[in-house]
């Protein structure tokens, strides 16, 4: 699921949120390992121990052995019943905990915004919310499941009363009935047996009951390793960029195929290699869906892209993305050192080119007052500095890939116009 993750197109990645495929790859995984390792010791030991018990039945009074054929059917319809009202509960519950997971997640990443707005109880109160639902739902699915051993119970203790009523009155007669004619030793088998059938069917309810559960899951998986990149390969790719020019020729595209609006419409644009070119526009006016198409991170929807006199979808991947260095609207930083972060832009960077970067992009001055300097450890999601250094780290970490084309996306919100 992870491998398949890594190669969805942003297309694909807009279909999950980032708390339901954390969900996918934890909870609901942790539910398929639970019924397998159920499946593996009850669904092979129930089924053997029900048809052996079933076969000596047979062997020592058909007759009476008849009883279990009868009941078995009402409880496998019955059973059918429960996990038919059970499936679409569990399922809730699963989608539930998507939300709980994006709750948990936001509180966590944006906690400094929740105590300056003073607003740990509005939290809490969405979090236990939420929790209740999914308690409510589990606690309701769990009643419906509770019933599946009283049933079983019921019915086996039914067999068990008609097998010593049969029974009594076939020792009682034996002498005079060939066809029902049985011993007290013979009745005390088919009891044990029944205790056996009994115990079998308990084993197959159980696991039927974590397979509905872990149905819900598997399906939540099934969706993610089924999705298939939007983006791929094309065969016989192109394997070199010539050049940083780009060409526009008549190209629109809309984020869904069925939408209503096109973000862009018919854009003519052309911007020689070595050229530097603002793009100006007010909030939402598709600046960064525009240059998101240059490294295909979303593919146009009509018309054609050019870089380097080639279209950009008959580029091997890799290549392309390696010639493009992008330094996004919303910029993240990784745990681990400085050093860590900017190589992912050269993993072979030299620490003189990762310095030059920084000074380039004016990160040299503060990495420098930091008493581990490019060692420094940088937390999760770059929690521990500013925004205006997030932003020239992740310049220079662009820089430091030495691009044919390089793409600043509002990447200097934070930091002084000088």
């Amino acid at each position: 699921m992870y491998d398949n993750v890594q190669t969805f197109s942003f297309s694909n990645i807009d279909k999950f949120s980032t708390a339901s495929i954390v969900t996918r790859l934890t909870t609901d995984v942790t539910n398929i390992q639970n019924a397998y390792q159920m499946l593996i010791r009850m669904a092979v030991r129930g089924p053997v121990m029900l048809v052996f018990s079933m076969i000596v039945s047979f062997r020592i009074n058909t007759t009476i052995a008849l009883i279990f054929l009868a009941v078995i059917p009402i409880m496998a319809v019955l059973l059918l019943l429960i996990i038919r009202k059970v499936g679409p509960l569990f399922g809730r519950v699963f989608r539930t905990y998507d939300t709980l997971n994006n709750v948990v997640q936001e509180n966590v990443r944006g906690i400094r915004v929740v105590k300056s707005y003073d607003q740990e109880d509005h939290e809490i109160k969405k979090f236990k919310g939420i929790s209740q639902s999914i308690y409510e739902d589990f606690a309701a699915g769990e009643r419906l499941l509770a019933f599946n051993s009283p049933i079983m119970q019921f019915f086996m203790y039914a067999c068990m009363i008609l097998i010593s009523w049969i029974g009594a009155k076939a020792i009682v007669a034996s002498g005079n009935s060939a066809a029902l004619g049985m011993t007290t030793g013979d009745l005390t088998a088919l009891f044990s047996y029944a205790t056996q059938i009994l115990m079998a069917l308990m084993m197959l309810s159980m696991v039927f009951t974590m397979i509905t559960i872990s149905l819900a899951s598997a399906r939540r998986i099934a969706e993610v390793l089924e999705e298939k990149t939007d983006i791929a390969n094309p065969t016989g790719a192109e394997m070199t960029v010539r050049d940083g020019s780009i060409r526009f020729e008549q190209v629109s595209f809309a984020y869904a195929a069925k939408a209503d609006k096109k973000v862009l419409s018919d854009i003519d644009l052309s911007i020689a290699s070595g050229q530097t070119v603002g793009i100006i526009g007010g909030t939402g006016s598709s600046k960064s869906s525009l240059v998101q198409l240059i490294p295909r991170l979303y593919d146009v929807s009509s018309g054609q892209l050019l870089l380097g006199g080639v279209d950009v979808r008959k580029y091997d991947l890799d290549v392309l993305r390696n010639a493009v260095a992008m330094v996004l609207q919303k910029n993240e930083l990784f745990s681990g050192t400085i050093k860590e972060n900017l190589r992912w832009g050269n993993e072979n960077a030299t620490d003189e080119e990762i310095e030059e970067a920084c000074r380039l992009a004016c990160a040299d001055e503060f990495i420098q007052s930091f008493p581990d300097k490019y060692d420094t450890y940088i937390e999760q999601g770059g929690a521990n500095v500013s925004g205006g250094q997030k932003q020239r780290l992740c310049i220079a970490r662009a820089l430091l890939k030495n691009p044919k084309v390089l793409i600043l996306d509002d990447s200097t919100s934070a930091v002084d116009n000088q």
